[in-house]
């Protein structure tokens, strides 16, 4: 019997996230494995349009859940929805990219059809006729190896660490049109939702982030500017969260967002364990910071000792040169 890969697909502002395409991408590497089928779940308002993009990341089905109703996520309607899809196919596999919707949506998923979730994972690998899973534990101090007992096997994927596969525009997969069952005990009314940066912190491949070595709000703008040059997202500290310098949205570590950038630049950031654990598995890290004995030094790839109100003005300034020689 073939093994079916089941993935929600998660949509914004009028396109699919990233972190979906990537778990589409990594599903289409382990049906491929086992002579297995991929299919994906979409819900929401006009999500049958992203049909023809899954398929050219891999997906052999699409079941759209498209309803004009259904124009905000509402954790009870999803939830719903993406049983029901794992209930009728009874597939090997579910994976959900591990951003703020699949946290809140995994987990409910998983109890309603009676699977193993093992969440925020880093590496996904067939072991015989099991998954096997890495994910990090104690603040990204080590990497622990999870195996499920039943099946559906439930996963979140951790985003920009399953690399894309090269998209087909000439693939095709099969639409199944599909309706919710049962009424909503709660809906959508409205979101409110703050002023956030041009790019999403965790889908970034270039972030930078300022620390309390900047000394106050008034010098943030150096990171901005820094950013800017690069095309990349703004992070801080929670330091400089608490402080009141920006918002939470900004804020990388463990009691904010997770994040696995190509680059990472870490100014005037001390590097405090609870930072480390959020931005430890980028690619490359690049510290600034005056003292040459930081913590933030000791998993750098790069390391700039000096005062950031010196360096990240030259930094800037040789970053837009950079893009300006090239285009």
């Amino acid at each position: 019997m073939a093994k079916i890969i089941v993935v929600f697909a998660e949509s914004r502002d009028g396109k699919l996230r990233r972190a979906s395409l990537e778990a589409v991408s990594q599903a289409r590497r382990l049906a491929d494995g086992v002579s297995g089928t991929v299919e994906a779940v979409l819900v929401g308002k006009g999500v049958t349009a992203f049909a023809g993009e899954l398929a050219s990341y891999g997906a052999d089905r699409v079941h759209a859940f498209d309803d004009a109703g259904l124009p905000a996520y509402a954790t009870e309607t999803w939830a719903r929805a993406v049983a029901q899809v794992v209930e009728a196919v009874r597939p090997w596999a579910v994976l959900v990219g591990h951003t703020a919707m699949g946290r809140d949506l995994a987990p409910r998923v998983a109890a309603r059809v009676g699977g193993g979730l093992v969440s925020d994972c880093v590496a996904l690998a067939v072991k015989g006729d099991r998954l096997e899973a890495r994910r990090a534990m104690y603040s990204g101090k080590t990497l622990a190896t999870v195996v499920w007992e039943g099946e559906p096997q439930l996963a979140t994927l951790r985003p920009n660490v399953f690399p894309l596969t090269t998209p087909d525009p000439g693939r095709k997969a099969e639409v199944v049109s599909g309706t919710v069952a049962g009424a909503a005990r709660a809906s959508v009314t409205a979101v409110n939702v703050k002023a956030a940066g041009k790019i999403e912190l965790t889908e970034a491949q270039i972030i930078v982030s300022g620390g309390r070595g900047l000394k106050g709000p008034e010098h943030f703008h150096l990171v901005e500017e820094v950013a800017g040059a690069f095309g990349a997202a703004v992070g801080a500290s929670r330091a400089v969260v608490d402080a009141g310098w920006v918002d939470h949205q900004y804020q990388v570590g463990q009691t904010g967002k997770t994040v696995s950038p190509t680059l990472y630049v870490a100014c005037g950031i001390s590097g405090a364990i609870q930072h480390l654990a959020g931005m430890s598995s980028s690619k490359f890290i690049v510290a600034v910071n005056k003292d040459p004995d930081a913590p933030i030094f000791k998993v750098a790839n790069y390391g700039i000792v000096g005062d950031v109100f010196q360096v990240l003005p030259k930094l800037a300034e040789a970053a837009k040169a950079h893009v300006a020689s090239r285009g």
